[in-house]
């Protein structure tokens, strides 16, 4: 579903409307409506008392979702804001079904082969994201021959929700061997600002969020820049996101010995320091190979920042707050998404959307996201512990490949051992902390060698 049919929603809106700024900001408005359902979700759960309950209604809603934009893909008509409203119904339903998911598949996969399971469930989402993305765009390229792209679209709506259907099913298939309890507690902003009251915890959500935003700067108008101004082919856009999603899932073992050997900090910095100037680099040449080979570069470095930063985010944040804080993120991560394209919105506006608007729209991004590394400067550094790391993808994106989220389920299992191709990875610490404190000066504890040599951390997934 999210390979054939979310991620072309911004290529069909250019498509529908020829809008340039709607098709970037129809990737980043609706996610706001889908994080902040999250804070309602406890609410639902407790009213239908069943996790099972609430993501099957939002399941069957994200598959609905897809009949009017395939009717608007037949008949060629649709009015911006439907489609924008179509969106944030899909959104919605979409990240809202997160924090119930995450509880109920808790009860559903046993401790002891969490690990093993969520890393070969990363594998699997990974093939099939990537199969619906190449499928897309071999059915718009035949499309366009034809003549006929929005009908193209509208298979492509239609694979997207019988896939959500298909989903649906075998979701709806599973148990619920435990009903809602008390960890799916509602989420106040009084539980968030205690949460990141931490000098650590509120640093690393700074920064987060600051180089969210300025990615967004740029992030969501990459698809109409290769289409209205590159002059791609729907075969050659697929291959330049293929490229940084396939270089992720590649680099990533070798990633992970890179930070076991210099500390997910450091490796959070030298990404960064990639990640910063591609939009710039987009600017230089517009040969195709000189694309490619920048999308595997991007993809790379992107593959490094968000396994640091999963990393330093398991590290800084105690377990029981996870929850909590994750809940928080998204909600501030869709805002910051949210502010950074409609000030690239804004620029490409002030421009009337030429090429000199990207440009302009380019080296602002590039220039906020080395101004966001500025707040790595005073990052602190606490202890590394043995944690499996299981993430799933819930979006693809031009430059960055997937953006993927952690499962909480798949956090602290204690499995037999590291799972296929799950780099060993090690957080180097200048200070060791107390694991039951780990914010707190006072519970240092005295350096141990050896203890350090065999504290290491495990990543599992893309």
């Amino acid at each position: 579903m999210v390979g054939v049919g979310e991620t072309y929603l911004p290529a069909f809106v250019l498509a529908l409307t020829a809008n340039q700024l709607a098709s970037g900001l129809v990737a980043t408005v609706p996610m706001l409506w889908g994080a902040l359902l999250q804070l309602v979700t406890p609410l639902a759960v407790r009213r239908l008392r069943s996790y099972r309950r609430w993501v099957l209604v939002c399941a069957a809603v994200q598959a609905a979702s897809f009949v009017p934009l395939a009717v608007a893909a037949l008949t060629g008509r649709m009015s911006v804001l439907l489609v924008f409203t179509v969106a944030s119904v899909y959104w919605a339903a979409a990240l809202g079904t997160a924090p119930a998911w995450n509880a109920w598949v808790e009860t559903l996969v046993p401790q002891g082969l969490r690990a093993r399971f969520f890393a070969r469930r990363t594998r699997v989402s990974q093939v099939g994201l990537l199969a619906g993305f190449v499928l897309g765009g071999l059915l718009l390229q035949a499309g366009t021959r034809l003549g006929q792209p929005l009908n193209a679209f509208a298979l492509l709506f239609v694979i997207a929700g019988t896939a959500r259907l298909v989903s649906a099913h075998y979701l709806g298939r599973q148990r619920e061997p435990l009903p809602p309890g008390p960890p799916l507690e509602p989420i106040t902003p009084g539980r968030i600002v205690s949460s990141v009251r931490h000098d650590a915890d509120g640093r690393l959500l700074l920064f987060l969020l600051s180089t969210q935003l300025a990615v967004w700067v740029a992030g969501p108008y990459f698809t109409a820049y290769m289409f209205v101004h590159l002059g791609l082919s729907y075969v050659s856009y697929v291959a330049l996101i293929c490229a940084a999603y396939v270089a992720k899932i590649v680099f990533l073992p070798v990633l992970g010995r890179a930070a076991q050997q210099w500390g997910a900090r450091r490796v959070l910095w030298a990404s960064g320091l990639i990640i910063a100037p591609v939009p710039a680099l987009w600017l230089a040449s517009d040969h195709f190979v000189y694309l490619l080979v920048l999308q595997v570069i991007s993809g790379g470095a992107w593959a490094a920042y968000e396994l640091a930063m999963l990393l330093l985010f398991l590290d800084t944040i105690p377990r029981q707050k996870r929850v909590v804080i994750l809940t928080a993120y998204n909600v501030a991560n869709a805002a910051a998404v949210l502010c950074g394209s409609l000030l690239g919105g804004m620029l490409l506006t002030a421009f009337a959307s030429t090429r000199l608007a990207y440009g302009a729209v380019f080296v602002a991004s590039m220039l906020a996201r080395f101004a966001a590394l500025g707040l790595l400067v005073r990052m602190p550094r606490v202890v590394a512990r043995r944690v499996p790391v299981a993430t799933r993808a819930v979006a693809l994106q031009p430059t960055v490949g997937s953006i993927e989220r952690p499962v909480l389920a798949g956090l602290d299992s204690q499995g037999d051992g590291p799972a296929p191709h799950a780099p060993m990875v090690a957080v180097e610490r200048e200070v060791a902390v107390a694991e039951s404190s780990p914010l707190r000066p006072s519970a240092v504890k005295d350096r141990n060698p050896r203890l350090e040599q065999s504290s290491h951390v495990e990543a599992q997934g893309a």
